[in-house]
């Protein structure tokens, strides 16, 4: 196998700033626009041919994308303008693991400054051996893109499935009804950050914030975490497997089921299914009715939905055979998106373990 070459990073790509687009000048089309954050938008023209590397110049540091198409980078970014003969995809993924918060000056609005980036030391291997790098962590990202792709199918599946039963189907003899009469909520609140003894322990604590970059069905795991005398400071308690939650206030909307015992702030309304509906019947519940959810909503400061308002919101009330019936169908696509989940958190993890090691050389990968 052919050593490595010590270079600097500058000698091997050209990274080059994003170009203006105000929002007026913009035309709908099919080319991706690119902030720090990702696509913010799409445009009827490109500025760069795919395939492209873009990455945060302002704002959003450290995230790196990749477009296989196409695409406008704007002045929040920088992107790749001469790849110097490297293959795309391994500068694509070379480039997510190093320490962008190195290269930001400590400006009030922090920025990359390109040059300092330039400048970086690194070690680069052949050609045949970027593909063949690239072609393994692409592999996980294709298949957990796949499996992405499967629950966006699985859900919208059980969602058709509500809207035919309980909405085009509803009978006209079902009772008429509020939510309170199905379920329980409950809402929660945050120990206080001033006092240690309450944080870093193995309760899981969650606020929407978790739930902000959050596209799938279950929450499986919390950013913060409280001990036992932070949650004795929270009157809900730790709340159980299968609690739906609901983000009540900025913004009003995000939605899961937790697939753990999880203590809430006071941003949720924590729905508990224990009178007449499953939580998979009330998640559909609140995704058919969202604009409704929202539209209970007030506030001064931002839109807000309480609890007495949510718990008010009428609904026809399905006979318990036809929920039950309901819940048969519903359920292996539930457990089959759970699945998923699990699958793609294992591969998310295998994938961010290899990323530094095959980037370091301290695995290697055959390649012919």
């Amino acid at each position: 196998m052919r050593e490595w070459q010590t270079t600097a990073l500058g000698e091997q790509i050209n990274l080059k700033r994003g170009y203006d687009l105000p929002t007026k000048s913009r035309t709908d089309g099919n080319i991706p626009i690119y902030s720090s954050s990702g696509i913010s938008g799409y445009h009827n023209e490109n500025m760069c041919d795919g395939l492209g590397v873009i990455t945060g110049r302002y704002g959003t540091i450290g995230k790196v994308f990749f477009s296989r198409t196409p695409y406008w980078p704007l002045n929040t970014t920088l992107y790749v303008q001469d790849f110097k003969g490297n293959d795309e995809l391994f500068i694509y993924y070379f480039l997510q693991q190093l320490d962008w918060a190195k290269y930001s000056d400590k400006s009030a609005v922090p920025g990359v400054n390109r040059n300092d980036v330039h400048q970086e030391e690194v070690m680069i291997p052949p050609l045949p051996e970027q593909r063949a790098i690239a072609a393994v962590l692409s592999s996980l990202d294709d298949k957990i893109d796949l499996l992405h792709r499967q629950n966006k199918t699985l859900e919208a599946m059980a969602e058709t499935l509500f809207r035919q039963w309980f909405v085009e189907e509803a009978g006209e003899d079902w009772d008429a009804g509020t939510l309170d009469d199905v379920i329980s909520v409950k809402g929660g609140t945050t120990p206080s950050t001033k006092e240690p003894a309450y944080w870093d322990g193995d309760i899981h604590w969650t606020s929407p914030r978790d739930l902000s970059n959050h596209n799938s069905v279950f929450l499986f795991d919390t950013d913060r975490k409280i001990t036992k005398k932070g949650l004795a400071k929270i009157s809900s308690g730790l709340l159980p497997v299968g609690t739906v939650l609901l983000s009540s206030r900025a913004p009003i909307g995000y939605l899961a089921i937790t697939n753990i015992k999880v203590a809430i702030n006071q941003g949720y309304i924590a729905i508990i299914c224990d009178k007449l509906v499953s939580n998979y019947f009330i998640y559909l519940w609140c995704k058919n009715n969202m604009e409704n959810i929202k539209g209970s909503g007030n506030g001064s400061t931002f839109e807000e939905i309480s609890k007495s308002n949510f718990k008010s919101l009428e609904l026809t009330i399905p006979p318990k055979g036809k929920l039950n019936k309901f819940d048969e169908i519903a359920s292996p696509i539930f457990k089959k998106i759970k699945a998923n989940q699990l699958q793609i958190r294992t591969l998310e993890k295998m994938r961010d373990t290899l990323l530094p090691k095959l980037m370091s050389g301290e695995v290697r990968v055959d390649y012919a």
